[in-house]
Order: C-alpha cells, then sequence, then structure tokens
C-alpha cells in the first residue's frame, strides 16, 4: 500500500497537492486545479482547513 507524503519536489505552496498527485500517479496540476474548483464552489472555507490540517497531519518523505 501506497503511503501519503508531503511532496518535497512538487511544492508550490505546502506540498499536499503534490503528495497527493505523486501518491495516486496523478499530475499535481490537476490536483492543484481540484482544489482550487472546490474552493470556489465551496466558498473556500471548508477545503482551506482541510489544507491545512492535512499540511499539519501529513509527514514529510523521509530521505531515500
Amino acid at each position: 500500500m501506497k503511503k501519503l507524503y508531503i511532496s518535497k519536489t512538487e511544492k508550490k505552496i505546502f506540498g499536499v497537492c503534490g503528495g497527493i498527485g505523486e501518491t495516486y500517479d496523478i499530475d499535481p496540476t490537476l490536483v492543484r486545479l481540484v482544489m482550487v474548483f472546490l474552493c470556489f464552489a465551496t466558498a473556500i472555507l471548508p477545503v482551506a482547513l482541510t489544507y491545512l490540517a492535512a499540511w499539519i497531519i501529513v509527514p514529510e518523505k523521509p530521505a531515500e
């Protein structure tokens, strides 16, 4: 099973979307676009709080 980590290479703000993209083999740009769409669809606050919680909870990828 793949484990979710904060990305060190695909980082724009905190690396959460990049980590999701790397874990599920999806282009991180598409994940970011979905996040932006969800922010506007839900009045920003729920998705922004979820993103911040993920940044705090999800560990950084260990050095290989």
